[in-house]
């Protein structure tokens, strides 16, 4: 996962580590360690995340590209 890519996005939407985790429905301290790279995210959680921020298909897989299953 490209961190600072999916960080610039959630700052461009004016957003906290605390607001997408309430989005996703997990624990602060869950998101923030997935955010920081630490813990991948699931596939619900990713595809949330691409229509929460309105990612472009380039966007995405600059992200997520190894993390996704296709």
């Amino acid at each position: 996962m490209n961190v600072n890519v999916l960080k610039s996005k959630m700052a461009l939407h004016g957003e906290t580590v605390k607001c997408l985790a309430e989005h996703l429905g997990i624990a602060y301290q869950t998101c923030s360690r997935k955010v920081n790279g630490a813990v991948d995210f699931n596939q619900t959680e990713i595809s949330k995340i691409k229509h929460r921020y309105g990612l472009t298909d380039e966007e995405f897989a600059q992200i997520f590209a190894k993390d996704v299953k296709i």
